[in-house]
């Protein structure tokens, strides 16, 4: 399984990245990983590449073989499903807009949930909205979205626990109590 991870620098797409390679390792899978975290300054693109099985020998997704994309934003979302998201996949997004530069200029449009649910629907893709209108802390969507991606079984070999033991082992006092009981709701 391929999981290709797209965000903007500053909303945890690093954290998630190691929540979902560390659970998969505790799941017992075969788990490779590489991502741009800390070449990303806040404000620009991070990339994470997750590779799940016996057949994941090099990190990197190959160019339209991942199985899901998941987003913590509306560009990065549509970015990510045409770059790397094969025909078929899901499509997992934090309905957020945190606006790009050419889109702050007037250079470019801001994506639309109508723009990427069309693209969805031609290539036969799954797609999940994740939004929580009354989220505290910004810097928590990604525990959502990973709360979103647990409910809907998007990766069935992990379970529940494995995502708890791998938060555990990369929060700690408040930050881990607060991300845990958001989790718990989230996924419900």
């Amino acid at each position: 399984m391929n999981i290709y991870l797209t965000g903007v620098g500053g909303q945890g797409i690093g954290l998630l990245s190691e929540i979902l390679l560390r659970a998969g390792d505790y799941a017992g899978l075969t788990v490779k990983g590489v991502d741009t975290h800390g070449l990303a300054q806040r404000g620009g693109m991070v990339v994470s590449h997750i590779r799940f099985g016996k057949g994941a020998y090099n990190p990197l997704i190959p160019e339209g073989e991942a199985d899901i994309v998941a987003a913590l934003e509306r560009h990065e979302a549509l970015r990510g499903m045409n770059a790397a998201l094969k025909n078929g996949g899901a499509l997992i997004y934090y309905n957020t807009v945190w606006q790009p530069l050419e889109v702050r200029l007037k250079g470019a449009e801001e994506v639309s949930e109508s723009v990427i649910s069309e693209q969805c629907q031609k290539r036969n893709i799954r797609e999940i909205r994740v939004f929580k209108p009354d989220l505290e802390d910004v810097r928590m969507q990604n525990t959502v979205l990973l709360a979103k991606m647990d409910k809907h079984r998007l990766m069935p070999e992990v379970k529940t626990q494995h995502y708890c033991q791998a938060m555990a082992d990369l929060l700690s006092g408040a930050a881990l109590e607060k991300n845990l009981a958001l989790f718990e709701a989230e996924r419900l």
